[in-house]
């Protein structure tokens, strides 16, 4: 034990990259004319920055459009590409949604588990890791994204709300609607009830460019709320993680299970 404990602590000093990606809806455009197509990217990456990939079927639990109170099965084919597509819609806000079914990946490296859990500010780990008997490699982890996307309709009036993800961030203000002088306000969820003092990273730059992005880290408050400045021209992107442990009935089950919460929106220029 003792020297496991000295790896781990010389895994956390000399950490190397991240070993975290972010998968999220890009919409085409943030802000659409009544009754024009909707389009939206799925991106996996870092900080922001991700290539698009296709709709498939066999990845897929949910993928829907809620829009006035309705829920839009979107008929999508394999292969799509941009993934969501929608011909058009009236007035008001229409939230993206798309749930992934589950993907496993193995660790061959006990320090990139350690910058996870450190970047993602899992309390308690890795000892619980180390508690658990576990491997330092060939352990696995399974993982769902849970993903949504706000876009403006002609005004755009509308409000997000639960959908019923077993994890979600909730946008408690309209980007396109509210005035936002005292920051946007978002809600995470985790099996319907409020996550309180959680870590968020908010990922923002100028909407349509290229530009690297500007990551700040928030915690959310007893009601499970975070509120953090925009500024008018930029799109976003929210992130919350949370870490399960497994029972692996085989050396082929996974140890861990990780829930991804994902939220993308612009803020509108003055």
């Amino acid at each position: 034990m003792f020297q496991r404990s000295l790896i781990l602590l010389v895994a956390l000093i000399f950490s190397g990259p991240i070993y975290a990606h972010e998968f999220w809806i890009s919409p085409v455009e943030f802000q659409v004319r009544v009754n024009s197509p909707i389009a939206a990217h799925f991106r996996v990456g870092q900080d922001f920055k991700g290539g698009s990939h296709s709709y498939l079927s066999r990845y897929t639990t949910r993928h829907e459009l809620h829009h006035s109170g309705a829920v839009l099965e979107m008929s999508a084919r394999e292969g799509d590409r941009p993934a969501m597509q929608h011909p058009g819609l009236e007035n008001g806000l229409a939230v993206l949604v798309h749930e992934t079914t589950d993907s496993t990946l193995t660790y061959r490296e006990f320090e990139k588990f350690i910058n996870f859990i450190e970047h993602k500010d899992f309390e308690g780990l890795p000892e619980a890791h180390i508690a658990r008997g576990l491997p330092d490699v060939g352990f696995i982890e399974s993982y769902r994204r849970f993903a949504k996307s706000l876009v403006s309709v002609g005004y755009g009036a509308g409000q997000d709300r639960q959908i019923g993800l077993e994890i979600e961030i909730v946008a408690l203000s309209n980007p396109y609607t509210d005035e936002l002088s005292e920051g946007m306000a978002v809600q995470v969820f985790l099996n319907g009830t409020r996550r309180a003092d959680v870590q968020i990273e908010v990922f923002s730059r100028r909407a349509g460019t290229k530009e690297p992005a500007l990551i700040q880290l928030y915690r959310t408050d007893a009601l499970g709320i975070a509120r953090f400045p925009v500024i008018s021209g930029h799109e976003y992107m929210v992130d919350n993680v949370a870490l399960r442990p497994v029972e692996a009935a085989s050396a082929d089950d996974p140890v861990w299970h990780s829930l991804w919460a994902n939220l993308t929106f612009a803020v509108p220029k003055n």
